[in-house]
Formats: structure tokens, sequence, C-alpha cells
């Protein structure tokens, strides 16, 4: 039985009410209702990180995520992103021309994101590490990789 509940949050640094079932997954609450379609369905199992969202700061599967979890919290997609770590891993995804068919690359740079706003300089292991969650298709993991560092880089020359 579907209980449809108000839920305030902050999305993309702006005040949201959504009235949904509690139990929407996350996902689909961004793109069917709020119509931002940056955050891309993958396997629906949090496996592929197509899906991935922040958080209050934190990388999360949306598509498990049931949108009751978000109620008084803070998210963030791919539409919102605007920190200075943001703009530096962008800059790098496009300047080392990462993207083939572009379909993970919302959650590849969300994971990116905030793997560098908690690890300003990660070695070759933690970038592995923290982006292990996401699939690439197109296997451009060694680009994915260059781009972090990159942008690592971008950061710590300020």
């Amino acid at each position: 039985m579907e209980k449809t509940v108000d839920i305030e949050f902050t999305l993309n640094g702006k005040s949201q009410v959504l009235q949904a079932d509690e139990s929407m997954p996350l996902l689909w609450a961004l793109r069917d209702r709020l119509q931002l379609t940056g955050t891309k369905f993958g396997c629906g199992m949090a496996q592929c990180g197509a899906c991935t969202v922040h958080l209050d700061g934190t990388a999360i599967r949306s598509c498990v995520t049931p949108v009751a979890v978000v109620q008084g919290r803070s998210v963030t997609t791919i539409e919102g992103l605007e920190s200075g770590v943001a703009q530096a891993v962008q800059q790098s995804w496009d300047e080392l021309a990462v993207v083939q068919c572009g379909y993970c690359q919302s959650g590849q740079i969300m994971s990116a994101v905030a793997l560098l706003e908690i690890n300003p300089n990660p070695s070759d292991e933690q970038i592995d590490q923290s982006m292990s969650g996401n699939i690439c298709r197109c296997s451009t993991y060694v680009r994915i990789r260059a781009a972090i560092k990159d942008a690592a880089g971008k950061l710590a020359k300020g």
C-alpha cells in the first residue's frame, strides 16, 4: 500500500517539497517527478554507479535509496554541481576527453567530486578503490583516473 507523504529537502541548493510514496527510489523522484534527467538508471541494484548523487556531500546510489531518506537533508545531482572541485573535475574530464558514449559519466563525475572533496590528492590505488563502484561500458578507466589526477593538480595550484 502506497503512503504518499510530503518530503522536504534541499535539492541543488534550493528548498524542495515533493509529494511521493516514501518508498519510491530517489532516482525516480529526481528523473520522473522533478525532471532532472542527468542522473541515469543503469542496473537498479547499486552495482553500476550511473545513479550516483550526493546526499549531504556523500556519494550514494539513488536507485536503492528510498526518497523518504532525504527528508530534511541536502541532495546534489549532476545538474547542481558548482563547487571549485566540481569545476576542476569537469574541466579535466573535458580536456582529457574522458567521455565516449557518456552514459555513465554523470555518476563517474559525482563519485570523482565526492572523492576529491574528502581527499584532494588521492593515490592511484585510492582512486581505483573509490571509483570501483562505477562501471564504464566503454572502459575509459585509465582516462577517468588521469582526469581525477589532473583535477587534483589543478586544485593544488589553486
